[in-house]
């Protein structure tokens, strides 16, 4: 079996550590709350208390983590990931930070004999589970190839996009995309109600047509039942919208819807509702309305 380190078993890692244990691979985790280690466990992976102990004799190391600074922390710091991974090990880092932090973690990683590559997924929390997240990957080619069994256990459209960095560029179009669809399908859904008409057969008629999307359809019932239980937090979109208006900046690039619905991921970050699921941006678009 395959040893697998992963750090990071939130509400993504933990699921996608279990794929990897159910296909047979040997996965030792390590987060810092022990209740997701515990479910790791119970789930029959192997448990550690520090990020040593989870990678220190692992072929492939999986980090999924929050923000950059946590990668930073977690895999560039004096005692993280690369502080003690074995020479030859494959980095994959599915987390969603900035693409000059990913370029950094690859640049170290080859001074130490280890392959990285960024691999930021798309899917949700429900993709998580299913194995079926879109992931996109940064990185060399023969580590893509080396990596193709993990992700063909955790994913459903994997595709190569470009050298390190590339991976994180393409998840913040991919996150611009999302906040923009979900911000209309918000808006779409007040315009509905304040009409008076049937929610629920009006989406499904949108969902048929050229409106249709995969937001609309995985996000249109929980906004109706006013149902934000977090698959992918405000507050996470928020941080990624900000990569993307930074990267975009430096290139010169104008991005003037993703800007506007970056103020209202902002917004409501800023009035409470961070840790709502991203749909949650229902609320904000409500209290414009005056009906929140």
């Amino acid at each position: 079996m395959t040893k697998v380190g992963f750090v990071g078993l939130g509400i993504m890692g933990g699921p996608m550590a279990a794929n990897l244990v159910d296909a047979g691979y040997e996965v030792t985790g390590y987060n810092r709350s022990s209740a997701k280690v515990e479910k790791l466990v119970a789930a029959g992976g192997k448990g550690a208390s520090t990020i040593a102990e989870a990678v220190s004799d692992a072929e492939v190391i999986v980090t999924m983590l929050p923000d950059s600074p946590d990668v930073e922390s977690a895999v560039l710091g004096d005692d993280g990931v690369l502080a003690h991974a074995p020479d030859g090990a494959l980095l994959i880092d599915c987390s969603t930070i900035r693409p000059e932090v990913s370029r950094a973690v690859a640049e170290q990683a080859a001074k130490q004999g280890v392959r990285a590559l960024d691999a930021p997924v798309s899917g949700g929390e429900q993709g998580a589970i299913d194995g079926a997240l879109s992931i996109m990957v940064g990185g060399e080619p023969d580590a893509f190839e080396a990596a193709s069994g993990v992700f063909d256990v955790v994913g459903k459209t994997v595709v190569h996009v470009g050298p390190a960095g590339s991976g994180q560029t393409v998840k913040a179009a991919n996150q611009l995309i999302v906040a923009g669809n979900i911000a209309l399908v918000s808006e779409a859904l007040m315009f509905l109600e304040a009409q008076g008409v049937d929610t629920e057969s009006a989406f499904q008629v949108l969902g048929g047509g050229l409106a249709g999307s995969k937001v609309l359809d995985a996000k249109n019932k929980g906004m109706r039942e006013r149902s934000f239980k977090p698959g992918f937090r405000i507050e996470l979109h928020h941080k990624d919208l900000g990569i993307l208006q930074s990267a975009a900046r430096e290139s010169g690039v104008a991005t003037p819807v993703g800007s506007l619905v970056a103020q209202l991921m902002a917004a409501a970050v800023a009035q409470g509702d961070g840790s709502l699921d991203h749909s949650g941006l229902f609320r904000q678009i409500a209290r414009l309305s005056g009906k929140e």
